[in-house]
Order: structure tokens, then C-alpha cells, then sequence
């Protein structure tokens, strides 16, 4: 029964893939699925659209003063005011940066490079340090925000483009920053943060670790180890069953499994697995979660998890053997995960677009 369900559900997808103009492609077994240029046309759309739109914004700011309060998003962050809140502006800058990478032909990507080259200048940046310099904004975007930086500006390092070049130079000091705060913060971090939305310890964690790895930054990178095993390397019996929350875009229990399988060798990853998801937990997070109403901003953080479960899943399926159950367990629910959400991608709701084309690209990246 549950592998009827399985294929009916990608039967369903694939005729709303052929219905979307082919926006993207499936391979044989339906575990790999590829943006097309149309489809990576059409989710670029969403973040140019709000990029430098400036309202409606939830800034998150602490103000100090009256002048300080009545500052505007822009005046705040110039380079990242857009797309609702600083972190949503980020990571559609790296979708962007991910989309020009594979398809430089795109029809968008003559705006993108003047978007970029207009945003990312040395002094908007500049300003963004100063922003984080204040006595009150060192925790700004601790660190979910923190973490989507590294994930743009490791995209751009891999990025042999006269213009990536300028723009990976660009914002190379807030990236600096960003790991000062990190390393100052890492020892201080006496328990991890186990929620399902911006906090959670582990996701920020995954993308330090990537962006070190990247970038041969060796110090942060042992540091980043080193507070993950301090977190993380003991937990047993996660309560997968309670996931998920009515607002989670992470789940709590992946994204820490997501996190270990980079931190320790295969062998070890499977001993602290097996004892991390007991019975049938790790079953349970394989039902899709009921989005109930796209229009409701936290609601709609649902779709949201439907993609980071996916990439969670096809990244630690990948490390299971082909005779472990749990491993194609995992990529059905995966491709299930990434099939229920992406035909809602661009659902007319700003609540969903000014992000979710850059969750919905993460899980479609074969990686």
C-alpha cells in the first residue's frame, strides 16, 4: 500500500511538472529531480520581485534611541533590506547566485548582475558591520542569517565569473565578521537550540561546516567540530514523534542527524544513528505535514520543512547501505517531500514566495 501511495503520489507530481511548462525533470526512479531552464527562470522571478522591495519588513531590531528606532529597513540594511527580512534577502541572493552558476543563458540574468552589482558594493557592505558593531546587534541573525551569508558567499567562491569575483570580494569583510561573532559565540553555546524554526542550533552548524570546508578555513572549521560533538554526540532517543511544531520549516531531529553524518566518520554516524532515531521514529517523519493555509506566514513554514526534510533525508540516505531499509525509506520520503511542495512554490502569497524558491532550490541540488 505504501509503495502505491509512493508512486501515485510522483504520477501526480509528474503530470503537474508536464502542466508547469516542464520546469523540472525526474530521473528513471524518481530520486533526482533537476531544475530546467524554464523552471530556473521562473523561480528566479520570485526573489527579483522583492529583492529592493522594502515593505511589508520585519527588521527584528532592538533600537536603543528614538533615532535609532525610527530607522528605515534600507537606511539599516542597505544591502539586505528586500524580501521581508534580512535572512529571506540573503538566501535569495545565493538561489540567484546558484541559478546564474548553472544557467548564465537565463533570460534574468542580465537583472540579476545589476541587482548584484548595485547591492553589493563595498559601502553598503561596510554599513552591514557597522550594524553588527552596535552594543545590541551582535546576536542579529544568530545564527540562521549568519549561516545563509556563508552559504552565498561559499557559492560565489566556487564561482568562476569575472562579476562572482567582485561581488565574493565585496562581501568577504561581513563574512569575516560573521565568523569573529561565531567563534566568540561557539564556547559560550552551553546548549544547543533544538527548535524547528531560524534558531536551531544544527542547521547553522551544517552550513558553518560546509563553508569552512570549502574555504579550507581550518580554525573554524575544528571549532565548529568541536561544538557539535559537544552538543550533539550523547543525544539518544530523539522525540521525532513530536515533530512537527505548528511553525517548523526544520525538523529538529534531521537536521542534527544532517549535522553528525558531516561531523563523524560513516561507521560512527551509523552507530550514533541507530541509537538516535529507537522504533518507529524515524518512520514517523516520513508523513508529509498538513500545510492548512498558504496564506497564514507560519503556516505556510510547513511547505518550508517539506524541503529541508527532503535534502535531510537524501543526504543521510547516502550514507546507508543499499540492503538498509531505512535507506530507501528515506528517498521515497524525500522525492514525497520535495513532490508536495514544489508545485506551491509560487503560490501568489508573498508570505510563501519571498522564500521558498530558495528552500525549494537547496532540495533539488544533487549534492
Amino acid at each position: 500500500m505504501k509503495k502505491i501511495g509512493f508512486i501515485t503520489t510522483i504520477l501526480i507530481f509528474q503530470i503537474a511538472v508536464a502542466q508547469q511548462e516542464k520546469f523540472f525533470t525526474v530521473n528513471a526512479d524518481s530520486t533526482t529531480w533537476s531544475l530546467t531552464l524554464v523552471g530556473a527562470s521562473h523561480l528566479a522571478s520570485l526573489p527579483l520581485k522583492c529583492l529592493l522591495q522594502e515593505y511589508p519588513n520585519k527588521t527584528s531590531h532592538t533600537a536603543i534611541s528614538d533615532s535609532d528606532q525610527l530607522m528605515t529597513p534600507r537606511q539599516m540594511h542597505p544591502a539586505f533590506y528586500g524580501c521581508f527580512d534580512w535572512h529571506s534577502c540573503v538566501h535569495g541572493y545565493w538561489m540567484l547566485t546558484r541559478l546564474l552558476k548553472i544557467y548564465p543563458q537565463m533570460p534574468e540574468a542580465d537583472r540579476i548582475r545589476e541587482i548584484f552589482n548595485k547591492q553589493l558594493t563595498p559601502k553598503n557592505i561596510a554599513l552591514e558591520i557597522r550594524y553588527l558593531d552596535g552594543k545590541l546587534s551582535k546576536a542579529f541573525e544568530r545564527t540562521y542569517g549568519w549561516a545563509w551569508l556563508l552559504k552565498l558567499h561559499q557559492e560565489l567562491n566556487g564561482f568562476d565569473d569575472a562579476d562572482a569575483r567582485n561581488w565574493k570580494k565585496n562581501l568577504q569583510p561581513l563574512v569575516d565578521k560573521v565568523i569573529v561573532l561565531w567563534k566568540q559565540f561557539l564556547p559560550k553555546q552551553t546548549y544547543p537550540n533544538r527548535t524547528g524554526v531560524h534558531p536551531n542550533t544544527a542547521f547553522g552548524l551544517v552550513f558553518a561546516l560546509d563553508y569552512a570546508r570549502a574555504v579550507k578555513d581550518t580554525s573554524f572549521e575544528i571549532a565548529v567540530i568541536r561544538s557539535a560533538r559537544q552538543l550533539f554526540f550523547t543525544d539518544k532517543n530523539a522525540p521525532a514523534n513530536w515533530e512537527p511544531d505548528g511553525t517548523d520549516f526544520l525538523s529538529p531531529s534531521l537536521e542534527e542527524a544532517d549535522l553528525m553524518r558531516r561531523v563523524l566518520p560513516r561507521y560512527d554516524f551509523i552507530r550514533w544513528f541507530n541509537a538516535f532515531y529507537p522504533g518507529n521514529a524515524l518512520e514517523h517523519l516520513t508523513h508529509l505535514p498538513q500545510v492548512s493555509d498558504r496564506t497564514d506566514l507560519q503556516i505556510v513554514h510547513l511547505d518550508g520543512l517539506c524541503f529541508s526534510r527532503s535534502w535531510c533525508m537524501k543526504h543521510i540516505a547516502a550514507l546507508l547501505t543499499a540492503d538498509d531499509k531505512r535507506r530507501t525509506l528515506l528517498l521515497h520520503a524525500a522525492t514525497k517531500h520535495l513532490a508536495a511542495s514544489l508545485p506551491h512554490v509560487a503560490s501568489g502569497e508573498y508570505g510563501g514566495e519571498h522564500w521558498l524558491a530558495s528552500f525549494a532550490v537547496y532540495a533539488l541540488a544533487n549534492e
